[in-house]
């Protein structure tokens, strides 16, 4: 309701009598830009470290005292960043991350509270995030895929799920720009898969309207909300998923490790991918006709596979046949009797039936990533998403 009342109200609803202030703090969530026109943030007195002030633009300038604690402390209480220090957007770091692209360029509206997307406002978030203004292109093209109704970043950003896109990127680019595809590829230490997994979660909080608790309604939330962004590693066995240079965004889970140390044929180690794969607690299978599964497959286990002759098609009909649990075993708990399941489901009655996860074997998304040791990971989706792809091309 609180949503609904936001989208049909006018501009000046805050304004307006007969308005509790809890109903006025749910139709004017921290943002930039609600924020950066708010004139009781202003103070000429202090220097100015400020965001972009461009003709045409909805952002203002502010004026922080120019240190970086005073810097994050003004953010974190305008709740503008994650809670981690930010590089201050100043007009000049904001002109530069653009590289002369039209500030006022739109490509949508983004949800939940709909807020304009332009690429002045996913330049600033990128300024904070610590890019560096090459990936601009790249961060441009992961927020087209995410507005692509497929991708459905409504359900992505309102659930009471744990999922976060996670930003996979492939081709030159890749190398380009420093995205990791090695060792410990999904944690940190590399400045490109972490400030482009940033500058993503930034767009969403601060243009989205996503807060914790506000509009993003997950329960526990996850580390994977920080950043998420990685690398194919285009030495696949059987090649990289895409060879241009282009961003996939999944609507995924953290990763879930894969450890097989002992399995020296490709049918022992996707054996041990598929158990992964399936539990009471996952919400894929459940939702089924959207559900899809992520198999980052490490390069290890990549090569074992690869030596008995499967292909990647072969890793994906494998997944689709094996990871499935009975029927007697789903409901147990779960979310058995919600299940908004296809009606030749339902018709199943047979509690020893093996029934699929996802819809088909090309729901099974198999990449390479990762370093060194017998570890693969499997990335379940929200159910709700669909992976949608976009090429990086120059603004």
């Amino acid at each position: 309701m609180d949503q609904l009342a936001s989208l049909l109200a006018t501009h000046n609803a805050t304004a307006r009598p007969g308005v509790s202030e809890t109903a006025r703090a749910l139709l004017r969530p921290p943002s930039i830009q609600g924020g950066l026109t708010d004139p009781a943030t202003t103070n000429p007195a202090t220097t100015s470290p400020a965001p972009t002030n461009n003709p045409g633009c909805d952002a203002a300038a502010i004026a922080i005292t120019d240190t970086p604690e005073a810097v994050l402390a003004a953010f974190c209480e305008r709740q503008w960043c994650d809670g981690l220090p930010i590089v201050p957007p100043t007009e000049e770091r904001v002109r530069v991350m653009l590289g002369g692209a039209q500030p006022d360029r739109s490509l949508g509206v983004m949800p939940p509270l709909w807020r304009r997307v332009t690429l002045e406002k996913l330049a600033v978030n990128a300024v904070m995030a610590g890019c560096e203004p090459a990936a601009f292109p790249l961060i441009v093209a992961a927020v087209e895929a995410m507005l692509d109704p497929s991708f459905n970043l409504y359900g992505v950003q309102a659930t009471t799920h744990s999922v976060a896109p996670l930003l996979i990127v492939h081709g030159p680019i890749a190398d380009e720009l420093g995205v990791h595809a090695g060792s410990g590829c999904f944690g940190p230490g590399f400045r490109a898969n972490a400030t482009i997994g940033r500058a993503i979660r930034l767009i969403l909080l601060n243009v989205g309207g996503a807060w914790p608790g506000r509009h993003d309604m997950a329960t526990q939330g996850s580390p994977a909300k920080f950043s998420y962004c990685i690398a194919e590693r285009r030495d696949a066995p059987w090649g990289p998923l895409h060879e241009a240079s282009v961003v996939t965004v999944f609507g995924g889970e953290p990763p879930h490790n894969v450890n097989d140390h002992v399995s020296t044929t490709a049918a022992g180690i996707l054996a041990t991918v598929a158990d992964t794969s399936v539990s009471l607690g996952s919400n894929v299978g459940w939702y089924f006709s959207q559900s899809q599964l992520l198999i980052v497959l490490g390069p290890e286990h990549a090569q074992t596979i690869a030596k008995d002759g499967f292909g990647r098609d072969d890793v994906q009909r494998f997944i689709f046949e094996h990871a499935r649990l009975p029927l007697r075993t789903l409901k147990l708990g779960g979310m058995w009797g919600i299940q908004d399941w296809p009606r030749w489901m339902h018709a199943v009655t047979d509690d020893d039936a093996l029934l699929p996860q996802v819809p088909s074997p090309e729901d099974v998304m198999v990449i390479v990533a990762g370093g060194p040791g017998k570890h693969s990971a499997v990335v379940p989706n929200c159910t709700f998403s669909r992976a949608v792809s976009r090429p990086v091309r120059p603004l």
